[in-house]
């Protein structure tokens, strides 16, 4: 079960019909805009399984634009978030996928601009949680139950050490962590699900530390 108490079926404070097509879809596409750390000049957005066939009609497209754009789960702009991506001339495009995935609500959301590119593959699981599966090809393992934060930093000496350090000094419990990397060296990833959801000044700190290139939280 992924679910703790009767508010986590109900789902949180949000725009649309569906708190697994809007909500769950609307943070996917937030949790892709903070680790692109930037509004991207363009988006493909491929869904599969019940997103491929409903997303229209449960506003599921609609819902990651408005993440893309920065909107939380209850913002009212997210009605308008094509319309406004239009406007700011962000190039979006939706591909229907008939690959079958291992969970009916997944996502695949490709950003970039001129200079920068990013993926990332989310489900939504229910209640406006979701998961995040693969980032940059990185295979990752959110249980979904916890507030998580995604670290990409530089493989070096101490980067890991330094986000533990960040963490014990304020007194924040890491339940899992995962680290992985494709290269010695290259680009590396630690995903770190914690006991609350962290401050914005914790995300702060952690994004100035020595080699840490993108920070972003799953908030729970």
């Amino acid at each position: 079960m992924k679910y703790r108490s009767v508010f986590d079926i109900i789902g949180p404070v949000m725009i649309g019909p569906s708190s697994s097509h809007t909500a769950g879809a609307a943070r996917i596409g937030r949790v892709a805009r903070n680790l692109f750390n930037k509004e991207p000049k363009w988006a493909r957005i491929s869904f599969y399984g019940s997103f491929a066939k409903t997303h229209k009609g449960h506003g599921t497209d609609v819902a990651i634009v408005g993440g893309l754009l920065d909107f939380d789960t209850f913002d009212e702009r997210i009605k308008e978030s094509l319309d406004i991506a239009r406007k700011k001339n962000m190039d979006i495009t939706f591909q229907e996928e008939e690959a079958v995935p291992e969970h009916p609500n997944t996502v695949k959301i490709t950003v970039g601009d001129d200079a920068d590119e990013l993926e990332l593959v989310g489900i939504s699981i229910g209640g406006g949680k979701i998961e995040i599966i693969e980032l940059n090809e990185f295979k990752l393992r959110l249980s979904g139950h916890n507030p998580a934060i995604l670290v990409v930093h530089d493989d070096r000496f101490g980067a890991i050490a330094n986000v533990s350090n960040v963490l014990a000094k304020h007194q924040i419990n890491i339940g899992q962590m995962e680290v992985s990397r494709k290269e010695k060296g290259k680009m590396a990833l630690m995903t770190i699900e914690v006991d609350v959801n962290l401050e914005e000044e914790v995300i702060d700190e952690i994004s100035k530390l020595p080699h840490i290139t993108k920070v972003a939280r799953i908030v729970d």
